[in-house]
C-alpha cells in the first residue's frame, strides 16, 4: 500500500499520461478537422524517433534541438500528404465521404510504407542512446533528467494547443470546422486552409512525442503501432473530435495503466488498456468526457 500512495508511483503516472495525451493530440487534430482515421500516426512516432537518434549520432545535435527538426520534418510530410492526396478529393462533398470512409485503409498502406523505408535505412534492430540520463531525487521520488523533460513538452505542448483553440482567432476557427465544416466555410472560414494547417500540427506534434520516447526506451521501425492503439483508446474515452477532453482522457489512461499494473504485474498492461477501451465503448461510446446527444 506504501507503493500505491507513493510519489513515486504518481510521477510515473504523470509521464505516461503526458506522453499519452500528446500522442493522442494529433491523431485528434487530424480525424477531429479532417475526419480521417490515421492509423499512420504511430509511425510518425517512429519517424520523429529515428530523426533524433540520427542527428545526435550524425551531427552530435541533442535532442532537445531535434525537438524542432522532427516536428519541421513530420509536420511537412503531412502538408505534403494532404496536398499530394486529400486537398482535391475532400474539397468535393461526394468524394469526401468516399475518402473518409477509405482513409484507414489508405493509412495502413502509409504506415506500411514508412515502416519498410525506415528497416531500409535503419535496419530493423533496436536502437538507443543516452540522453540526460542523470538521476535526480525531490523527497521519495527519483527522476531522471529525460523524463522530467518529457513530463515538461509533452505537457507545455498539449496545455498549448488547448490554450491556442481558446485564445486565438485561427484556434477559433479550427475549433468551427471541428464542430460545422459546412456552416464554417458559410461563415468565411477558409477550410481548406485550416485542414492544410491542422494536419501539418497534428503530424509535427507525433514527431515530437517520438523523440521525447526515444530518449527513454529503445526505437525500431515498428515501434508505432502500440502509439496509434493508445491514441485512438485515448481519443475514443475523451470523444472523437473532442481535443481538451483528449487531453485528460491521456492521463487517465496513463494513471489507469501505472496504478492498474502496480496492483497487478506489467503483464496486465495490454489488459488494462484494451479493457478500458472495451468497457467505454459499452457504455458511453460517445466518449466520458462528452455530453451524449438525445435524439
Amino acid at each position: 500500500m506504501a507503493t500505491l500512495l507513493s510519489g513515486q508511483l504518481l510521477f510515473a503516472a504523470l509521464v505516461s499520461g503526458a506522453l499519452y495525451a500528446m500522442v493522442a493530440l494529433g491523431l485528434n487534430l487530424v480525424y477531429g478537422t479532417l475526419r480521417l482515421l490515421n492509423i499512420a500516426h504511430g509511425d510518425l512516432v517512429m519517424i520523429g524517433a529515428y530523426v533524433a537518434f540520427w542527428m545526435l549520432a550524425s551531427f552530435a545535435v541533442p535532442p532537445v534541438v531535434s525537438l524542432l527538426i522532427a516536428a519541421l520534418v513530420c509536420g511537412l510530410f503531412g502538408l505534403a500528404i494532404y496536398q499530394g492526396l486529400f486537398k482535391r478529393l475532400l474539397a468535393k462533398p461526394e468524394l469526401a465521404k468516399r475518402v473518409e470512409a477509405n482513409s484507414l485503409i489508405l493509412f495502413y498502406g502509409v504506415s506500411v510504407i514508412l515502416q519498410n523505408v525506415a528497416a531500409l535505412a535503419f535496419t530493423s534492430s533496436s536502437r538507443g542512446y543516452q540522453y540526460l540520463n542523470t538521476v535526480y531525487t525531490f523527497g521519495d521520488v527519483t527522476a531522471t533528467g529525460n523524463r522530467l523533460l518529457l513530463l515538461g513538452v509533452a505537457a507545455a505542448v498539449s496545455l498549448s494547443m488547448l490554450l491556442f483553440l481558446r485564445l486565438h482567432l485561427f484556434g477559433w476557427a479550427l475549433r468551427a470546422v471541428i464542430e460545422r465544416k459546412e456552416a464554417a466555410r458559410i461563415v468565411g472560414v477558409n477550410v481548406d486552409r485550416v485542414q492544410a494547417m491542422t494536419i501539418a500540427a497534428g503530424f509535427a506534434i507525433a514527431g515530437m512525442a517520438g523523440v521525447l520516447v526515444s530518449m527513454t526506451e529503445q526505437i525500431t521501425p515498428f515501434m508505432g503501432f502500440p502509439f496509434t492503439i493508445v491514441a485512438f483508446v485515448v481519443i475514443i474515452i475523451g470523444g472523437l473530435g473532442n481535443i481538451g477532453a483528449g487531453v485528460v482522457a491521456g492521463f487517465a489512461l496513463g494513471f489507469v495503466e501505472t496504478y492498474g499494473i502496480a496492483f497487478t504485474s506489467a503483464s496486465y498492461r495490454s489488459i488494462l488498456i484494451y479493457g478500458l477501451f472495451v468497457a467505454v465503448l459499452l457504455m458511453r461510446p460517445e466518449g466520458l468526457f462528452t455530453k451524449a446527444v438525445r435524439s
